[in-house]
């Protein structure tokens, strides 16, 4: 899908740069065109004759005294797309803020092309709250945020702040410039978790963070679906939001529109009870412990099942062991796909940025997948989803 594409590759000076260099080769390797673009600092990591070697195109890095005379529009009106791998949080930092420092920031501001951008940076930077306005800002700008992964970094830490793997780049821009191989598909998709009060402070809840649902619904966006996110967290561009709270709210949200639906996918981790009485003022702790009397929570997976001409119909089930009890869940729920992941597992589940999953069939087949992240984990999903459509599966 990225056979004569233009693409312009924005290397920036974080250690990751030498993944940009086999991010250039499979590029090249799928049929695009690539003119890279270095920061002064990237060069000093990653030599430019390599970028040039490889793509065919010696890197650009000057706004004054190259060959063109604006070489920041004219690559900016060549580009379909923008890929920065890695995205230092100093280059994020001028992309938020629309600062054109240097050429590959000019370039970004001055392109109507989407934008991809490969965080990369040490887990404090990453962490730290001028880097999370930065990433809302860039994010609510529509530009594609992909990563970053938890793994090693330099001098020898582990967190999240490393790039994600070219591979998984390269996946992003097949779906950026694929087929289409949704359009005309109405999804419905849930994300988050919910909130049952307990007064008007507390609440019940879990530790879901929504990437999962998000990552979801931003792929079936990018192979041309028209996308509805019922969610609790905020969303990602590019798809209609329905904000909600509570599971009643939630459950009201989806049966609304699953009707109209071609596939929903229930990603969000929903309470399964509630307070019966939120108390109508603050509970006080002089008053004591209270005795909160819980009520079962709307079924909502079981409300979509039980539509009449309901859309091919995916469930998520959290689980904290063997995936057993979610085989069962989804034979007794009548799902086409179920989604089990082990939230006790290593790096998966609740707040991280990859998962281990087990997709289970309708025939109790149950297929384990290995550590993804959870774009990765989308991009999986929906294969298997449009798979099964194209089989006539419904």
């Amino acid at each position: 899908m990225l056979a004569g594409r233009r693409i312009v590759l924005g290397v920036t000076g974080g250690i990751a740069a030498y993944k940009s260099a086999y991010l250039a080769r499979r590029l090249v390797e799928s049929g695009a065109e690539v003119r890279p673009v270095m920061t002064r600092s990237a060069a000093q990591l990653l030599g430019p004759q390599t970028l040039a070697a490889i793509t065919g195109n010696l890197p650009e890095m000057e706004l004054f005294g190259a060959g063109a005379v604006s070489p920041h529009i004219e690559l900016a009106k060549w580009a379909e797309v923008i890929v920065v791998a890695p995205a230092t949080a100093a280059t994020m930092s001028r992309i938020a803020h629309g600062l054109s420092e240097d050429l590959l920031s000019a370039t970004v501001l001055a392109s109507a092309a989407p934008v991809v951008l490969a965080p990369a940076m040490h887990t404090e930077m990453w962490e730290h709250p001028s880097t999370r306005r930065n990433l809302a800002l860039i994010e609510q700008d529509g530009l594609l945020v992909v990563g970053p992964s938890t793994g090693a970094l330099a001098g020898g830490d582990l967190g999240p702040g490393r790039m994600v793997e070219p591979d998984e780049i390269l996946a992003v821009l097949d779906g950026l410039f694929g087929a289409g191989t949704l359009r005309g598909k109405r999804v419905l998709v849930t994300a988050g978790g919910t909130r049952e009060p307990i007064d008007p402070v507390r609440y019940l809840g879990n530790r879901s963070s929504g990437k999962m649902g998000n990552a979801i619904a931003v792929e079936a966006a990018r192979r041309g679906a028209q996308v509805t996110l019922v969610s609790t967290v905020p969303a990602p561009p590019g798809v209609d939001v329905i904000a909600v709270e509570t599971a009643g709210e939630m459950a009201e949200a989806v049966w609304g529109a699953a009707a109209g639906c071609d596939v929903a996918v229930l990603a969000a981790a929903v309470a399964d009870f509630r307070p019966a009485a939120p108390a109508p003022a603050k509970l006080r702790r002089s008053e004591g412990a209270p005795e909160i009397i819980l009520e079962a929570t709307p079924d909502i997976l079981s409300g979509v099942a039980e539509l009449e001409g309901r859309p091919f119909l995916v469930g998520f089930a959290a689980e904290t062991g063997p995936a057993d009890e979610a085989i069962a869940k989804g034979k007794h729920l009548r799902v086409d796909l179920l989604v089990a992941n082990d939230v006790a597992a290593e790096g998966s589940g609740f707040g991280t940025d990859t998962n281990r999953v087990t997709l289970v069939s309708p025939e109790g087949d149950a297929e384990e997948w290995p550590l993804l992240t959870k774009v990765e984990v989308a991009v999986r999903l929906w294969d298997r989803i449009e798979a099964r459509l194209g089989d006539g599966d419904s």
